[in-house]
């Protein structure tokens, strides 16, 4: 598995902060920018390259992409075919669960392949534990899940492509 990393102005400090905490469990790195902080580029540029390469290989790759608050980052890859893009900025104060749940829901049940955080939300050791737990935790197989996950393919191939 190779992990795709993207991100705008707002995202790329964190994505250069992860980026070998990421080679250090293992995974090869593709980077799809930014390459350098521009605070004029556009996350839909930059995030569809990402996606791209998840839409057409999802047994090959997985991303994280890095934006402001993640939002319109997933908003971007889930246009692509067979992307599933999650957001996480964070732990919510008061919740009933723990946040990282979240993360462990989102591979176990939808085999999200994208992760979209929100740089501005986050503290690096938040962002690295988000990731480990979201790289680590596998897509648990339930018929129930692998069924919804079709229905998710077949209801939306038709409205894009790669």
């Amino acid at each position: 598995m190779k992990i795709v990393l993207a991100s705008d102005h707002a995202g790329f400090d964190l994505k250069e902060q992860l980026k070998p905490f990421v080679a250090s469990l293992g995974y090869e790195i593709l980077d799809k920018g930014a390459v350098e902080y521009n605070e004029l580029d556009d996350y839909p540029d930059i995030i569809a390259k990402a996606a791209r390469m998840v839409s057409r290989s999802p047994d090959r790759y997985r991303a994280i992409i890095f934006g402001g608050s993640g939002q319109g980052e997933a908003i971007v890859a889930n246009r692509f075919p067979y992307v599933r893009a999650v957001v996480y900025n964070g732990e919510s104060r008061g919740a009933l669960y723990n946040d990282l749940d979240e993360i462990t829901l989102s591979r176990e049940h939808n085999d999200a392949n994208v992760l979209s955080l929100g740089a501005r939300f986050l503290h690096e050791a938040e962002a690295k534990e988000a990731v480990h737990r979201w790289l680590t935790t596998p897509f648990s197989q339930d018929p129930r899940h692998v069924r919804r996950i079709k229905k998710i393919e077949t209801n939306t191939r038709s409205l894009h492509t790669p």
